[in-house]
């Protein structure tokens, strides 16, 4: 088996592309390069039966230069450092890029929860948390959920924190439960903003929403709220997958029927027996002809060795880093349009420093407010990286790094260096 693409190496891959058509100097770019600072601890945790096991924990600051660093806490049994700083890195300049004050972190702990207790899941999470104590809170770095964590997630961290702090500290933490200072919107805030995205390219290229077909890789927390949300536009789901498998149906998939089972049952697609649908593999699902293919999965899925296979108008990349570096220059040169991660997958980010500020401030906002100022957000966004792709003939991926790299350049140009 070929060893997988290294990430953080695809990001560094990205921001010289970028760097180099902005004509930024090569010692800005060397510095963006860099991450500020890598935390690693050990975790020992005595088992529910009695037995000790030490797990590795990671937390990364790629950037503090416009505000307060900000990033998930992802629990994987494969991850690695640096995998936590590809994604502290794209967290800089997705924030960059929405015009938040806010810097780029990302953390995690190398574990397979399937294979964790209720209880042991607590323990290791609050050990984590009293390990990186030290250079986490509200105005050095600010934590959310990513793979494998949630609402319950934050809300350990957050008490850990809190008891350290010796008051309640909400703002530590942001996607946790709306009675400890959560939220409205937030557990459906990166499937709306892709839908507003996806809405907003259509527009764009004159296309009918209506009359697409679509594949969605992963059912999670942005697969299925965007597959509810494109079904009931009237799109029709071509192919659909979780972690493990799927289903393809050439008259469309019934996605209320698929939800309200996974809600019931919680159970992969391949325990799925109510009808006789064709199975597919995730592989399978990057060979279905459609209109837009969103991967909402994790990172790496679409690579040299699967890219030839695509056959799409646009993807539009819902997990963070789907697409490596090698198999974008293919999709450009089969002219199909990317709308890239750091923009599409965006929602979560407006939402969360909603939550902090709101935390911040003790006061909290509708439901309707939450998500009217993530769309002008989201858009203003889109409507600047549109604009600059088609002004200076490059993607959008290409543009959306510029728009972002060109901010936090800046800041690091007027603050200049220290000592």
């Amino acid at each position: 088996m070929l060893p997988r693409p290294n990430p953080y190496e695809t990001r560094k891959k990205q921001l010289q592309i970028a760097a180099q058509l902005l004509d930024l100097h090569p010692n800005t770019i060397e510095y963006l390069k860099r991450v500020e600072r890598v935390l690693v601890v050990s975790m020992p945790i005595i088992m529910d039966d009695g037995s000790l096991e030490v797990f590795e924990g990671f937390r990364v600051h790629h950037s503090t230069l416009r505000g307060p660093a900000r990033g998930g806490v992802r629990y994987a049994p494969d991850l690695n450092l640096d995998d936590v700083k590809a994604l502290a890195f794209l967290m800089t300049f997705r924030n960059a890029l929405l015009g938040l004050p806010l810097g780029g972190s990302k953390g995690g702990v190398r574990v397979d929860v399937k294979k964790l207790s209720a209880k042991e899941l607590e323990k290791l999470t609050r050990r984590y948390t009293a390990e990186i104590l030290n250079i986490i809170g509200p105005d050095i770095d600010i934590l959310s959920p990513d793979l494998n964590t949630d609402e319950q997630t934050m809300a350990w961290i957050m008490d850990v924190y809190s008891m350290q702090k010796g008051r309640s500290v909400p703002g530590v933490v942001t996607g946790k439960p709306i009675e400890i200072g959560g939220t409205v919107g937030s557990n459906e805030a990166s499937g709306t903003g892709l839908f507003y995205i996806i809405k907003a390219v259509c527009d764009k290229l004159n296309f009918d929403l209506k009359t697409f077909t679509v594949a969605i890789q992963g059912f999670g927390k942005v697969g299925s709220v965007i597959a509810k949300l494109l079904y009931d536009s009237g799109c029709k789901i071509l192919a659909i997958t979780d972690s493990v498998s799927g289903f393809y149906s050439e008259e469309g998939l019934d996605i209320d029927e698929l939800i309200k089972w996974k809600r019931e049952t919680n159970l992969p697609f391949e325990e799925y027996n109510e009808k006789k649908l064709q199975k597919i593999t995730n592989e399978e699902l990057f060979r279905v002809k459609c209109d837009i293919l969103i991967p909402a999965a994790i990172e790496n899925q679409i690579t040299s060795k699967n890219v030839h296979d695509i056959n799409c108008k646009i993807i539009v990349e819902g997990a963070d880093g789907p697409v490596t570096s090698k198999a974008d220059k293919v999709l450009e040169e089969k002219e199909i349009i990317v709308v890239p991660d750091i923009l599409a997958n965006s929602g979560s980010a407006c939402v969360s420093y909603f939550e902090y500020i709101q935390d911040i401030h003790a006061y909290f906002w509708t439901l309707e407010r939450v998500y009217k100022e993530m769309k002008r957000i989201m858009l203003e966004a889109f409507e600047e990286v549109w604009k600059l792709s088609r002004e200076r003939n490059v993607s959008l991926r290409n543009a959306a790094y510029m728009i972002a790299i060109s901010k936090v350049g800046k800041t690091h140009e007027l603050r200049g260096l220290f000592p």
